[in-house]
């Protein structure tokens, strides 16, 4: 599941949370968490149930906050990575550790 403007959420056992990723495997899974907790959320991981046992085990990523919604945080910039400079989606996505360009900015604008 990448960024998505829909805000999902439901539970997990007994506790309400907010949807962060689905269906991710193991790596993805500690990447948000290590993240996510540095930025002060309660992690919630939840193993999937897998179909048969050859299937590769996947994660559901989970925050106890009900109004986190991620790609608002994302695009407000109100993530900070571990060396402190702003989370953009490439950084999000594990694409880029690069904070910039913006996201608004696709590499074809010249500077100024």
């Amino acid at each position: 599941m990448s960024l998505e403007g829909k805000h999902k959420f439901g539970s997990i056992e007994d506790t309400r949370v907010t949807f962060v990723e689905k269906g991710v495997d193991k790596d993805r899974s500690e990447f948000l968490k290590k993240l996510l907790e540095y930025n002060g959320f309660e992690v919630i991981i939840q193993e999937d149930k897998r179909k048969t046992e050859e299937d590769p085990q996947l994660y559901t990523v989970a925050v106890t906050d009900m109004v986190f919604n991620p790609t608002i945080w994302v695009y407000q910039r109100k993530l900070e990575t571990f060396d402190g400079k702003k989370v953009t989606r490439g950084y999000w996505e594990q694409a880029t550790e690069d904070s910039k360009p913006q996201y608004w900015n696709n590499g074809n604008q010249k500077p100024q």
